[in-house]
């Protein structure tokens, strides 16, 4: 439990050379998050059957009251104790021998732990080293939490493995000042980095051109942008924005990977530029054929390539009946040597997560000339009147009204039981407080700006009319507990959301003044006092958006996973 830091680096490896398992989890970001966090914690070091915690001085009394809550946990250290006592280390480990835990979840219900052995992180370094033919000679700049996959895998690992440099910046340095990661860049003559899609957005908001002015960006051959939706939107304007600094675009390259897969799976070529691919949204959302749109259809979707399988890995696409061809869009499994034997003790979880020797991702996709497309999660989608609608699109067209902040905009489904299908939920984030302000921004939420969301409505927003719109109540209570990268907290959210629905149907949502953007940030950031906007949504059936507007508050996790990993507090009316 330890932050970015030299102890970490020590603390990961002494596990290993001691014959351990590495398990990072994150430390606490704040207090008001202090309950949540030994919540969740408490169950991942449950479910690891963890001897041994290591943190830093500063959390030592939050690893003290994680053991009254872990009856395997003997003690909590820091790295300093640690490194003052003596014994011998144990022979060499077996290939096959378990070498990582990767949670994925844990805010509700069982953790999900990744059991990565020695074998599968070789491999994906190996493949991925290959696909960016990576090497001494190439300088790695990151800023990624040492505890996500993609920061000490792909960044940490995957560096040590090639002997190439690796440039380690505080994930808190990037999301307060997000020059400093492109300054990084340039100062060190940086050749690859990676960040999340979001990343790239705080640039382009962030960042004013008189502090990068000299800037220059042209030592960079590979840019891997993943680990979560790739926006075609922000590809764009990101190369166009930094084109002038020396950012070649193809140098941006889309990527997909999954912890239970290591970290990477599929790659695009080294130099092409990022391929965008517009396909009919109709054909899309009847029947999942991603067929492409013509180049005067202003509705066409644009979904963003993000490569082809790692060297020695396979991905296929399958449906009800089995697999699909090409342009058909349906669950994306896969197989290779990096692929998790299952989920640590978990085989209920494990047996789901298996098709024969296939695994499933739980996303959603097509192929289209040896290239993977990502359309979404497949829980994710909103099935409303028995049309397919995609979270992915209306955040980002409802991101585009003026006063709503871009990236901060969660959408999800619920059941309608008066409707009989699914009520579609938005919530957006805004600086805006004052009252005026507010209600001029619910004005513009109702109608969306048109030269983004007309194209978007067609196919989000069903035709079909409401007998009646029905208002919700907005009242007082808890904000929802910090778990941002969550899958399983999306079905609490959504269970909750439909638990605590007074006469109307719908629920009363909750705020608690000052922190509710706080819980949607991955650190710690400066935030303030805010209010409740909730308004409703004269677009077709019984829909509405909420909005909590907080001042100064830090970025809202891009995926609705983001929004769901909470659980309510009990304080709601």
């Amino acid at each position: 439990m330890l932050p970015t830091s030299k102890a970490f680096f020590i603390a990961f490896f002494g596990t290993l050379y001691a014959g351990g398992v590495p398990t990072p989890i994150y430390p606490p970001a704040r207090p008001s998050q202090l309950e949540e966090h030994l919540r969740r914690q408490a169950g991942i070091l449950r479910n690891a059957g963890a001897v041994l915690l290591v943190a830093s001085p500063e959390t030592i009394a939050v690893g003290r009251l994680l053991k009254l809550q872990v009856e395997s946990l003997r003690d909590v250290v820091s790295v300093e104790t640690l490194s003052k006592g003596t014994g011998t280390l144990p022979g060499q480990v077996a290939p096959h021998g378990l070498a990582l835990l990767q949670y994925t979840s844990g805010s509700t219900g069982t953790p999900n732990g990744v059991a990565l052995s020695h074998l599968n992180l070789l491999a994906n370094i190996r493949a991925i080293g290959q696909a960016l033919e990576a090497g001494p000679a190439d300088i790695f700049v990151s800023w990624l939490p040492l505890y996500h996959d993609m920061g000490l895998i792909g960044a940490w690992l995957g560096s040590l493995y090639f002997a190439a440099p690796l440039v380690v910046m505080s994930p808190l340095t990037f999301l307060v000042r997000p020059e400093q990661w492109l300054w990084a860049i340039h100062r060190h003559r940086a050749t690859l980095s990676a960040a999340p899609n979001f990343a790239f957005e705080l640039c382009l908001r962030k960042i004013e051109d008189a502090t990068i002015a000299g800037l220059d960006l042209s030592s960079l051959r590979m840019l891997a942008n993943g680990s979560e939706a790739v926006s075609p939107e922000t590809i764009h304007r990101f190369a166009a924005r930094f084109a002038q600094y020396g950012f070649r675009p193809e140098a941006m390259a889309p990527v997909y990977g999954l912890a239970e897969n290591a970290v990477g799976l599929a790659f695009p070529p080294l130099g092409r530029a990022p391929i965008i691919d517009r396909v009919d949204r109709g054909a899309l959302a009847r029947n999942g054929n991603a067929r492409p749109a013509g180049p005067n259809d202003l509705n066409a979707l644009e979904f963003v390539a993000c490569g082809r399988p790692l060297p020695g890995h396979e991905i296929r696409i399958v449906g009800a009946m089995g697999e699909l061809g090409e342009r058909q869009e349906g669950l994306l499994q896969f197989r290779g040597p990096s692929a998790t034997a299952g989920y640590f003790a978990n085989p209920a979880k494990t047996r789901q997560l298996f098709d024969g020797d296939w695994l499933n991702s739980g996303d959603l996709a097509y192929i289209a000339d040896g290239d993977v497309f990502i359309t979404g999660r497949s829980k994710d989608i909103i099935i409303r009147a028995g049309r397919h609608i995609y979270p992915e699109e209306i955040e980002a067209a409802i991101g585009e009204v003026d006063g709503v902040r871009k990236g901060c905009v969660v959408a999800f489904g619920t059941h309608d039981p008066r409707a009989g299908t699914e009520r579609l939920v938005i919530l957006a984030e805004s600086h805006e407080t004052d009252p005026a302000a507010v209600s001029a921004l619910r004005q513009r939420m109702r109608t969306p700006p048109r030269g983004v969301s007309t194209r978007r409505r067609k196919r989000s927003f069903s035709s079909r009319r409401a007998p009646s719109r029905r208002r919700p109540a907005a009242s007082s209570a808890a904000p929802p507990p910090a778990s941002c990268s969550s899958k399983a907290g999306l079905r609490c959210i959504r269970s909750r959301y439909g638990g605590k629905s007074r006469g109307c149907g719908l629920p009363a949502w909750v705020h608690s003044s000052g922190a509710f953007a706080a819980y949607w940030v991955r650190s710690a950031m400066p935030h303030g006092g805010g209010a409740l906007l909730c308004c409703w949504a004269p677009f077709s059936g019984p829909w509405f958006f909420c909005c909590h507007v907080s001042r100064g508050a830090g970025r809202c996790c891009t995926a609705r996973r983001a929004w769901r990993s909470g659980s309510w507090g009990s304080g709601s009316r």
